[in-house]
């Protein structure tokens, strides 16, 4: 014998009534014995409490929602039976509804609705269903019966959750059953007195009803048909990447549904355990597929922890006070005066100090416990041994849970970092000694992020997710989608790091997609559709998203997000950027991203903000870190001013070298954005900041390399004009700097704590001397490296060698998590 339940999704439609029936014929063509529990049908039970509510409250759009339901039912017969052979069954459920509304109309006269009238208004659901099943499954020539469930369970007058009479039950059943011929299409959820009242189980109560008939039967398995593939390891409407387990023990199955999953219901597995039947969890939907077997032991897997639950939302109430400590009998107080009022405990934690214990509730029983245990300890929090007691709302319980947790050391570990890494703060823990079960207390907001940042940390720990969200479609953002699209399959193979861009925004439009946009298109592609770029909304969502091991990519050159960085940071959203804005702003911006960062776990890289792809800053700190001590650096910190004083020797104008330059795409739209040296004066701040030196943006002292006709220029070409006309002021220069053998070099020198941008002449003892095209070099001369500088140099310039610096952050961020912070300077040395 088996016994299959069915829930209201697979009796949710004609299509999934037919796969219900499939599976019966299968079972019943292999020889095996069956028995069938079914639920209301999907919606019903729902639409049955609102009914009941709003005729309590004499509103009479309860009868439109009678209508709707009744109608429903009759959509289903009409589809599933023959015209022939529907009016029989038509009448039946005619009859059925017919109560309903007598009963509906008796709520409304009398303005009240019991738990008794209840419970019997909810029975319909169920009556119905069954009926319906029944009498399909004769048309399809399968022998079936209808069976009230009233007839078989016997329970007490505990009204909407009743408690089972287990031997009187166990003897219907058996008689029952030894008479019965063909299957028995049970009504779930509902029993009656022994007087003959209606009652019901509890909501999932259907579940309760299988495993009830199966353990009185002893049935050789019970099974738990739903619309999902068994027993997950996460909820998939919240974790994308949750699958289903195999194996559970009937501890484990207990645990998950006690803390939140909804596939089984507590109570059913009580009368398994008692019989040792196995209970399988199967989906209408994927009938081939194996499901989950919960058993008498855990199988031994990969994985020590088996799921991921959790109850979005509970109270934590906290009793604390120095009345408490080393004091008997505190704590079987406060359960005690709760357990009188009926308020259920979900989770209890108490420090071994004794000064407090705090204890989880659902919210709704918040206030009349902080009113029981107020009254119990009256006389102390009087004499102010007690405090008053506190509540926390907006809280939820996520627990890891498995048996072999207990044979594997470093879990709890395990899970505090993946939450710390995400910036989620633990509220309270709760950890029994078999180590089943380790549960923690976290804001409500923070659920869906803590249920992912878990999952991956224990089912997924091979691969990371890393999500990004990029500001900027231009040149730099644009490449580095097109690298992320040619990376995205080698980093998933061979790194374990998955690529999900959420969300992309240019000036005119914004994009999220929290399943990840398809980077194969074009950013035009991606931005054809969308809503109307607002920086401040796009943050807002991005915040709202909480998503784990999320990282923000700002790719404009623009103030346009710069003000909302500390936000992000603080909000556990890592930043990479080519922006070198704000770290070159005042420094106490400087400074206070940087505490940001440290403080909320999180990364703030912005390697390419001084040599585009040139590991400037990680060598900088590199060096300090291991002990090193920073004398001097030198740099040639812009490509752009590279190649125009690499390219100038005397032999062609100086303006002619510029326009040169500016026809190669090399100079900004204005090429004195770029002689100007303020994007270099930018750079050596923020290399000066890094060694230690709290420099403000005024006190680089930047030569002004261009005559005032060129500055004072109204437009572009009346700048090349003047330009033209000083040819003779570089030109005089480079003649100089050629008779002794030297070459023309804008160099910015940071020493003794003082940060320099000028035109300087080198020879060719100095590294910049070799300097070809549009190479940046950058020259550190440290306690280690006194006679000889450590020199870096390559590109730095240009979108291909930015965006492979900013992909090599973004892919960073999986290396660090994992660590609490990292370690920087903020020491403010006199100048």
């Amino acid at each position: 014998m088996k016994v299959l339940k069915f829930g209201g999704t697979s009796v949710g439609s004609p299509e999934s009534i037919k796969s219900v029936k499939d599976i019966v014929r299968q079972y019943q063509e292999g020889g095996q014995k069956i028995a069938v529990v079914v639920s209301a049908l999907k919606g019903t039970t729902n639409a049955l409490v609102e009914m009941g509510q709003k005729a309590r409250l004499n509103d009479t759009t309860y009868q439109t929602i009678l209508t709707n339901t009744e109608n429903h039912h009759y959509d289903t017969i009409r589809t599933l039976i023959p015209v022939a052979v529907q009016s029989k069954l038509l009448s039946g459920v005619k009859v059925l509804f017919n109560e309903i509304g007598e009963l509906l109309q008796g709520i409304s006269l009398l303005r009240e609705c019991s738990p008794r009238t209840l419970d019997m208004l909810l029975s319909f659901g169920e009556r119905l269903s069954s009926l319906i099943v029944s009498e399909y499954l004769k048309i399809e020539g399968i022998q079936a019966v209808q069976v009230d469930a009233r007839q078989l369970i016997e329970t007490n007058d505990q009204y909407n959750k009743a408690r089972v009479n287990t031997e009187a039950t166990n003897q219907k059943i058996r008689h029952y059953f030894d008479a019965l011929n063909g299957v028995a299409v049970v009504t779930g959820f509902i029993a009656a007195t022994a007087q003959g009242d209606t009652t019901t189980l509890g909501r999932g109560g259907s579940d309760y009803t299988a495993a009830i008939l199966g353990a009185a039967l002893y049935a050789k398995e019970i099974e738990i048909w739903t619309d999902v593939d068994g027993m997950m390891t996460a909820d998939p409407r919240v974790v994308k990447r949750a699958f289903s387990l195999e194996h559970l023990s009937y501890e484990e199955a207990m645990e998950l549904s006690h803390f939140g999953a909804k596939i089984i219901y507590p109570p059913t597995l009580q009368p398994a355990i008692s019989q040792n039947i196995p209970l399988r969890i199967k989906n209408t939907f994927n009938p081939d597929f194996a499901g989950t077997l919960i058993g008498q032991a855990s199988a031994q897997g990969q994985f020590p922890v088996k799921g991921i639950s959790s109850i979005a939302h509970i109270a934590l109430l906290r009793v604390s006070g120095s009345g408490m400590v080393g004091v008997p009998g505190v704590s079987s107080r406060i359960f005690g005066a709760l357990a009188q009022h009926q308020i259920n405990i979900v989770l209890i934690s108490q420090a071994s100090s004794e000064h407090s214990i705090c204890f989880a509730v659902a919210p709704e029983d918040a206030k009349e416990a902080k009113e029981v245990i107020e009254e119990a300890f009256s006389l102390e929090i009087q004499a102010k041994k007690v405090n008053k007691v506190s509540i926390e709302q907006d809280l939820s319980v996520v627990a890891i849970i498995g048996e072999h947790m207990r044979r594997m050391p470093g879990i709890s570990g395990n899970l505090f970092t993946a939450l710390g890494n995400n910036g989620i703060n633990v509220v309270a823990i709760a950890q029994g000694s078999s180590e089943l079960n380790v549960s923690t207390v976290i804001a409500t907001k923070d659920l869906a992020k803590a249920l992912n940042a878990l999952h991956e940390a224990f089912f997924l720990s091979n691969t990371k997710t890393i999500h990004i969200f990029m500001l900027g479609a231009g040149l730099i953002g644009n490449t580095l989608l097109h690298q992320l699209h040619q990376q995205k399959e080698y980093l998933l193979q061979e790194q374990g790091i998955n690529i999900n861009l959420v969300a992309l925004a240019n000036s005119k439009k914004m994009r999220f997609d929290e399943n990840g946009l398809d980077i194969s298109l074009s950013k035009d592609e991606l931005l054809a559709t969308g809503e109307t770029s607002d920086t401040q909304a796009y943050i807002n969502k991005m915040k709202a998203l909480n998503l784990p091991n999320s990282i923000f990519v700002d790719c404009t050159a623009a103030h346009i997000a710069i003000d909302y960085y500390e936000d992000i940071l603080k909000s556990s959203i890592s930043i990479a950027t080519p922006n070198k804005l704000a770290n070159s702003a005042d420094y106490l911006t400087y400074q206070r991203l940087k505490q940001a960062a440290l403080l909320h776990g999180v990364k703030f890289l912005y390697e390419t903000n001084v040599g585009a792809g040139l590991p400037v800053i990680n060598t900088l700190n590199d060096l300090q870190n291991s002990g090193d001590k920073i004398h001097k650096i030198e740099g040639v910190l812009s490509g752009t001013l590279s190649y125009i004083f690499n390219n100038f020797d005397g032999s062609t104008p100086f303006s002619e070298i510029v326009k040169d330059a500016k026809n190669k795409g090399l100079t900004e739209p204005d090429p004195r954005d770029d002689l100007n040296g303020q994007d270099v004066a930018r750079k050596i701040l923020i290399l000066a900041r890094e060694v230690g030196w709290a420099l403000e943006p005024d006190q680089v002292q930047v030569e002004n390399i261009l005559p005032q006709s060129c500055l004072d220029a109204a437009s572009v070409e009346q700048f090349f004009d003047a330009l033209e006309q000083a040819n003779g002021v570089f030109q005089e220069r480079v003649e100089q700097a050629a008779k002794e053998d030297k070459k023309l070099r804008l160099v910015a020198v940071l020493e003794n704590g003082e940060a320099k941008v000028k035109l300087e002449a080198v020879d060719s003892t100095h590294p910049f001397y070799t300097l070809r095209g549009s190479d940046n070099m950058i020259a550190f001369t440290s306690q280690r490296y006194q006679s000889q500088p450590l020199v870096i140099r390559g590109p730095g310039a240009g979108a291909d060698v930015t965006a492979a610096g900013v992909f090599a952050e973004i892919i960073s961020v999986r290396h660090y998590l994992g660590q609490s912070s990292y370690k920087f300077n903020l020491s403010i040395n006199k100048v």
